[in-house]
């Protein structure tokens, strides 16, 4: 991959797994310097190593719950006082229970929203009062296809996904005279632990997985991590310094 972030600082939410992880690991080869947000330390701490020792570039880890929104503050604040800049930031972090909306309980529907979007909201918030001072910065959410409708049993979800695409669109309106940049990269279907356990629980595997997604996905396949990879890199970079309030999918051709 071409040093195409070389120099700059990218933030991951939920940076230890799936995507995030991926992201991470994919910014560091590409240049950067990486700040990476999540509960799973250990985790951190292993692509810490892998990006000291073999791209030969800086990280921290930020425990970080988002849940609170002042962990949110505190994930975009310690980058930028370690750094003195933060570049780019990349929403990765959510979850995604299963229920129909007639079936939705209140604690599910408040839980879901809390990550998937005021967490978003306010490092967002963070992010852009950084960003505004330094005089730009990139910011990318991952997203889904359930923002355009949803599946039946993913109503919260997908509702929350779909104001996370406004917040997008409000940014990009908003923000570009500072030179701040907001994208969103519709995610495909990726077997991630997340998508695992909760097939899990209903009794399903991998293999069924793979099978279902041979017939829904026009181009035949689970997606993976690398997939996404290089366009959130796009996004970060300056080969996207005019692109904004766009909508990446890496699908498939599959939109749910």
């Amino acid at each position: 991959m071409n040093k195409n972030l070389d120099g700059k600082v990218i933030v991951v939410s939920g940076g230890t797994k799936g995507v995030g992880k991926g992201t991470v690991l994919q910014s560091a080869e590409a240049g950067a310097n990486i700040v990476i947000g999540g509960r799973d330390e250990k985790s951190a701490k292993e692509l810490i190593e892998i990006i000291h020792d073999k791209y030969k570039r800086e990280a921290i880890f930020v425990n970080t719950d988002l849940t609170r929104t002042e962990d949110c503050r505190t994930l975009i604040e310690t980058g930028a006082e370690k750094f003195g800049h933060i570049d780019g930031f990349v929403n990765y972090a959510g979850i995604l229970p299963a229920a129909t909306l007639p079936e939705t309980p209140e604690d599910m529907y408040d839980s879901v929203f809390t990550l998937n979007m005021k967490a978003a909201f306010f490092c967002a918030q963070y992010a852009l009062r950084v960003m505004m001072k330094q005089g730009g910065g990139s910011l990318v959410f991952v997203g889904s296809g359930h923002a355009y409708a949803g599946e039946e049993d993913r109503a919260a979800y997908a509702c929350s996904k779909g104001a996370l695409l406004t917040l997008v669109k409000h940014i990009a309106k908003n923000y570009g005279k500072y030179n701040i940049r907001a994208n969103w990269i519709t995610m495909g279907w990726v077997a991630t632990p997340g998508e695992l356990a909760l097939r899990e629980k209903q009794g399903l595997d991998l293999n069924w997985l793979q099978n279902k997604a041979s017939k829904c996905i026009p181009m035949g396949r689970l997606l993976t991590v690398e997939d996404h990879t290089p366009g959130i890199i796009y996004l970060l970079s300056d080969a996207s310094s005019m692109v904004t309030g766009t909508e990446m999918h890496i699908t498939g051709g599959f939109l749910s």
